[in-house]
Formats: structure tokens, C-alpha cells, sequence
């Protein structure tokens, strides 16, 4: 389990369904306490970068909309409101932890760019050093590609993506099933949890099966792609529940929980 009880460098990415409850409004306490776990990991000597979903989600919360319009316009409209509520947030919950946070809002062009990358290589170096927690999400106002499903396209990709500009030791998805199935257990309660893949085949990719809920773009299918492309990069990923985020103590403690997809280097050392 050394992969992931010594990680030092982690990022974690948090799902709307994580982070708000079916009507779109913020989950206060899950934030909340999402925000306490991240603190007291940053204090204990990790360096933690927070990929979180949800300017959409929040966005529709705070205007009232109960479901996603079909107009991008409308939606790039809504994540901009949403993106100010859910920063004001975390700069409030982390700072009562004595945490600093720093946005930061990368589209696929950003990270496409050679001369770009290593910028934002270079600004998330400096706010590791500075013991600041990096909170990015996609620049939904200015790039589209979350909102119609191509380049990123989610942001279980984006934090794949991110794991690997950081140098990242260990890649955490949180969200709201505990790991991968060899069934869908919604529909099927006999099915079990799969603990560890060490290779994602086509066999692997089909138990993902598709698309996630009305408030997010993901699904456990987006969450296979990105431990893939985390795996290619060296990078393990595990994927857990996000229901109780003091679970990340378990996790980093040696628990075995959710399901971790190994990187190959890793995975002959385990």
C-alpha cells in the first residue's frame, strides 16, 4: 500500500454530487468537512491540490433551476455564478483551518500549449512552496468543452491532467459510489466491489458503464478514463466514496477501500 500511505504530492477531485445535495444547493456539511480533512492532511506535511466540480450545480442552486439548460450560453452564464459561490466558500470554510487557497481556471488550450503548460507548471510549483492549496476547476466561461463533452469533457479527465502537471504521487476521485463494480449495484445489490485493477482492459472499461447524474458530466466511465490516463503518467488513482470525506484518513492510514488502479511501476512493487 506504500503507493498511497506515503504520497506526499495528492491531488483529490470532488464531484458535484459530492458537493451538493439533488436540488443543487451547496451540502454545507460535506464541505465543510471535506475542507477540514484537506486542511489537516496539508498540516501534517502533504501537499494537497483540490480539482472540484460544481460552478454548474451550484450555479443552478443559487438561481433556483432545477434542471441544466439546453443553451451553452446559458450554462457558461450559470457556471460563472456558480464558480464566485463555490470559491467564496472554500476561501471561507479553509480559512477557518488557517488554510490559503488560490483558484485556478485551465481550459484544454492551456494545457495544449507548450509554452502555456510550463507557466502553469511554474504557478502551481510556487503555490505548493508557499503551503497554499490550489483549488482548479475548468474555465467553463471561456472554454466549452465541459459543458458539451469534448476536450476535457469532465472533470475526472482534467484531474488526470493535473495529477501529471503537478508530478502528483497519488490521484484521489471522490464521488458518490464506492468504486468499481462488477454489476451495477444500484441495480443489482449482489454485486461486488472491485478493490484493486492493476490493467483497465476493455473488460474493465465496460463494467464503467456510462454517464453520471443531472447535476454533474461524469459517471464511472469518466472516472476509468482519467485513472487510465493517471496510470500512463505513473500516477495510481484511487476512486472512493465522497459521502464521508474523513475517509481519506482511512485511506491514507492503509485502509483498502473503493477501488485502486494501479500504475504498472507501482503495481509490480505491490
Amino acid at each position: 500500500m506504500s503507493a498511497i500511505t506515503q504520497a506526499k504530492r495528492v491531488v483529490i477531485k470532488v464531484g458535484t454530487s459530492t458537493l451538493t445535495y439533488e436540488n443543487g444547493k451547496l451540502n454545507l456539511r460535506r464541505i465543510e468537512e471535506l475542507c477540514r480533512v484537506i486542511s489537516d492532511l496539508q498540516n501534517s506535511g502533504m501537499q494537497i491540490v483540490l480539482v472540484s466540480s460544481g460552478a454548474v450545480g451550484v450555479g443552478m442552486g443559487k438561481l433556483g433551476l432545477g434542471k441544466r439548460p439546453s443553451e451553452v450560453e446559458k450554462r457558461q452564464a450559470i457556471a460563472a455564478v456558480g464558480q464566485c459561490e463555490l470559491m467564496f466558500m472554500y476561501d471561507k470554510l479553509f480559512g477557518e483551518y488557517n488554510q490559503m487557497v488560490a483558484q485556478v481556471l485551465l481550459t484544454a488550450d492551456d494545457v495544449s500549449s507548450e509554452r502555456s503548460r510550463v507557466n502553469i507548471e511554474n504557478t502551481f510549483t510556487e503555490l505548493l512552496k508557499m503551503d497554499i492549496i490550489p483549488v482548479v476547476n475548468e474555465n467553463d466561461t471561456v472554454g466549452v468543452s465541459e459543458l458539451v463533452g469534448s476536450n476535457f469533457g469532465d472533470n475526472d479527465t482534467l484531474s488526470a491532467v493535473v495529477a501529471t502537471l503537478v508530478g502528483a504521487d497519488l490521484l484521489v476521485i471522490l464521488t458518490d459510489i464506492d468504486g468499481l463494480y462488477d454489476d451495477n449495484p444500484r441495480v443489482n445489490p449482489q454485486a461486488k466491489r472491485i478493490p484493486f485493477v492493476e490493467n483497465i482492459t476493455e473488460e474493465i472499461r465496460s463494467l464503467a458503464g456510462a454517464a453520471g447524474t443531472e447535476r454533474g458530466t461524469g459517471g464511472m466511465a469518466t472516472k476509468v478514463n482519467a485513472a487510465a490516463l493517471a496510470n500512463e503518467a505513473g500516477i495510481s488513482c484511487c476512486v472512493i466514496s465522497g459521502v464521508h470525506p474523513r475517509d481519506l484518513y482511512r485511506l491514507f492510514d492503509g485502509a483498502q477501500i473503493g477501488t485502486t488502479f494501479l500504475a504498472r511501476s507501482q503495481a509490480q512493487r505491490w
